[in-house]
């Protein structure tokens, strides 16, 4: 089967910077079994191709990104036929996806995996802030054969827009991601990590008031803020407004390698997001053994309180006395945190691979009995 992916990037032809682990992994298990062409809308500026993870990835590049991308896809059709045609991410990825797929006469599928369905107009996030953004989805996601998103949440949210979704989460690869059994705290400060861009949307704002609660309490901890920042060292001075210098390290971007060491010396992930459809790093903590603590938004709001803890979003002094309480409590952290283990490897990449292979033949046995 010939397969056309629509992204708007995170496979950047290195394999290590600007990638987005849980597509690679996809698309690893995508190119084992099918001839797999990835359209990328803005990975890099000028338009270029490489190969990545088995598949052959098209660069469109800036400049009339979405009529470009139609065109490409159409091109490499009359080369030789898609069967079928995925948009991971809604808004443009979609458009292309599911304009294409009509122009070619194939069955189009699309996977909810950011801002698509939100409109949090305070910081300028969410393909429903204006009425062009919603009318868009409201047309185009209709026009769709099938719709996927990774948490409950998610799914919550399409349905209340009238449309019916399947839940697919983006899994972790355990062969680049190895399962580590959930270790026991032996004293010392505790040690805190938190993995995301610094934006708006992730809210590093309500983490770091809500560790300058913690050290007001006297709690012993030590913080690192692992992902860029695009916030041009507002939160580095707001850390330092807090008093936190001897708590908290900004370490910028971190390759998977680079990330790991971190992961397996942490005790807990706190996440703060305003918004999630993952996180993915939520799933590769809990193969690592690390629990999570963060705000109720998608995976972690969809496996509180058995594997995670939640708390309202921007409720910095909720997240505190969460954290507490996980860290005051060694058996409810190994619990979280073993609980949280079993889920992620129930679910992992081979499991995401194999759904999108499922709903794959589905619809392409459905566009051959209709034809």
């Amino acid at each position: 089967m010939k397969l056309a992916l629509v992204l708007p990037g995170g496979v950047d032809r290195s394999g290590e910077w600007r990638v987005i682990p849980a597509f690679l992994a996809l698309i690893t298990r995508l190119a084992r079994v099918h001839d797999v062409h990835v359209f990328v809308l803005h990975q890099e500026t000028a338009p270029g191709r490489w190969m990545l993870a088995g598949a052959q990835i098209h660069n469109i590049g800036e400049g009339w990104t979405r009529l470009r991308a139609i065109a490409a896809i159409c091109a490499e059709h009359r080369r030789a036929p898609f069967a079928l045609i995925q948009a991971i991410f809604s808004g443009s990825c979609s458009f292309i996806a599911i304009t294409a797929a009509k122009l070619l006469r194939l069955p189009s599928a699309v996977h909810i995996a950011g801002g698509e369905l939100v409109a949090l107009r305070e910081i300028g996030y969410g393909g429903r802030q204006k009425w062009k953004g919603r009318m868009r989805e409201a047309i185009i996601l209709r026009r769709a054969d099938a719709i996927t998103a990774a948490s409950m949440p998610m799914l919550d949210a399409l349905n209340a827009l009238g449309l019916v979704a399947t839940r697919v989460p983006l899994g972790v690869d355990l062969q680049a991601w190895p399962a580590l059994a959930p270790r026991r705290r032996y004293g010392g400060p505790a040690r805190l990590l938190h993995v995301a861009s610094l934006n708006r949307v992730k809210d590093p704002s309500t983490l770091l008031r809500a560790l300058a609660e913690l050290m007001h309490d006297g709690m012993d901890f030590h913080m690192d803020i692992v992902g860029v920042d695009t916030l041009d060292g507002e939160m580095a001075a707001l850390a330092q407004r807090l008093g936190l210098q001897r708590h908290v390290r900004f370490l910028g971007f971190k390759t998977q390698r680079e990330l790991r060491p971190l992961m397996e010396s942490a005790d807990l992930l706190v996440m703060s997001s305003l918004h999630e459809a993952g996180p993915l790093v939520l799933l590769e903590a809990a193969v690592a053994g690390v629990p999570t603590v963060g705000t109720a938004v998608g995976h972690i709001a969809e496996w509180a309180p058995s594997a995670a803890l939640a708390v309202p979003t921007g409720d910095w002094a909720g997240l505190a006395e969460a954290i507490e309480e996980v860290l005051d409590d060694e058996a409810l952290r190994l619990r979280l945190a073993r609980e949280a283990q079993r889920r992620a490897l129930l679910e992992d990449a081979d499991d995401t691979a194999r759904r999108f292979n499922a709903l794959y033949r589905r619809l392409c046995v459905h566009a051959h009995d209709e034809a």
